[in-house]
């Protein structure tokens, strides 16, 4: 009789879509070493273009990475990164990331939809599958960094993650006025709620450079991101500049750090994975 119950608990699991998908989850979560969730409290901080530059920095030094862009509503990882295509089934029959290089590739819900301008309807439930998805079904393979592009907020894409990734790590990203940095006390104070670390935060669009007489004119102010980082007690990572190159190589799918490897931009993004890259060592 037990053998009987064993044998009907063990038909159960293998019927259970579920658990064959937490199995798969943890199986593809095992071979990443460094799990980081790129955050913001509202849109418009350029936190795309900063996950996107940060997965193209740790690349270039080396890193394995993959990007997993789980803003559904507005994916925009594969234009930046200039990827074309639709996501393939490989001999394993998981999906295999679009490579950008030897050592960074892509998933992204764009590279599943035939029509780029198509809108995703989707409530949570089915965020929430899809997002497991992405991990779970997806051929990652070994990584160093897998970056996370999470939409602005705090609804159901990032509280999937910090639900299925238990040792993500989130970095934030703010432009230094005041409005932005009341929305990223909030994506703090959810992290602490969630239980998800923060690595750190970014201050992005800190200031820019006339090109013609060289003075600097802090557009959106500047400080702001570092005053908050040390008032909640996080790590400030560094500031970002303006640079209208930042817009002309993400719409072109082009990388600053390539194109423009002296520029202030690319420089301080070096300096940010540099200290991302301390995760590893």
């Amino acid at each position: 009789m037990a053998q009987i119950h064993a044998n009907m608990g063990d038909a159960k699991k293998k019927a259970d879509p579920h658990a064959e998908q937490d199995a798969a989850v943890s199986d593809s979560l095992k071979k990443i070493k460094n799990k980081i969730i790129v955050m913001s409290g509202k849109g418009g901080v350029g936190k795309t273009s900063t996950a996107v530059n940060l997965s193209i920095a740790l690349a270039n030094k080396g890193y394995k990475v993959g990007i997993m862009d789980v803003d559904l509503h507005g994916p925009d990882v594969p234009r930046m990164l200039g990827l074309k295509g639709m996501l393939e089934i490989g001999q394993n029959r998981k999906l295999e990331p679009i490579a950008k290089t030897e050592n960074l590739k892509a998933v992204s819900i764009e590279s599943l939809t035939m029509s780029k301008d198509e809108a995703i309807i989707w409530r949570g439930p089915i965020k929430f599958s899809a997002i497991k998805q992405f991990i779970g079904d997806v051929d990652w393979g070994n990584l160093d960094f897998l970056i996370i592009d999470s939409p602005p907020g705090t609804g159901d894409e990032p509280l999937t993650i910090a639900q299925t990734i238990s040792d993500a790590k989130a970095i934030i990203v703010t432009t230094p006025q005041e409005m932005s940095l009341a929305d990223v006390r909030k994506s703090i104070n959810f992290c602490k709620t969630v239980k998800m670390g923060i690595f750190g935060l970014i201050e992005n669009m800190s200031g820019f450079t006339c090109p013609h007489c060289g003075e600097n004119v802090e557009i959106f102010g500047t400080g702001g991101g570092e005053r908050t980082a040390a008032a909640m007690g996080v790590r400030f990572l560094g500031k970002i500049p303006m640079d209208p190159n930042v817009v002309s190589c993400g719409d072109r799918g082009e990388s600053i750090q390539e194109l423009y490897a002296d520029s202030p931009v690319s420089k301080a993004i070096s300096a940010i994975a540099d200290q991302v890259a301390e995760l590893v060592s």
